[in-house]
């Protein structure tokens, strides 16, 4: 860990330009895009299962 005493800087710097990179990448996603795109549809309650009901 002697190594890490004199480079943590090195470390800092790397996970901050990650972070960064990150975010930047996240503000170019068009999430409205994407979804129009992909044509989902909402899910109907009356499709989903019955969490009431007990088949075991």
């Amino acid at each position: 860990m002697e190594w890490f005493k004199d480079y943590w800087w090195i470390i800092l710097i790397l996970l901050a330009g990650i972070f960064i990179s990150a975010i930047k990448d996240l503000n170019k996603t068009s999430f409205k895009a994407y979804l129009k795109k992909k044509d989902h549809k909402a899910i109907n309650n009356n499709d989903l299962p019955n969490k009431n009901d007990d088949k075991s």
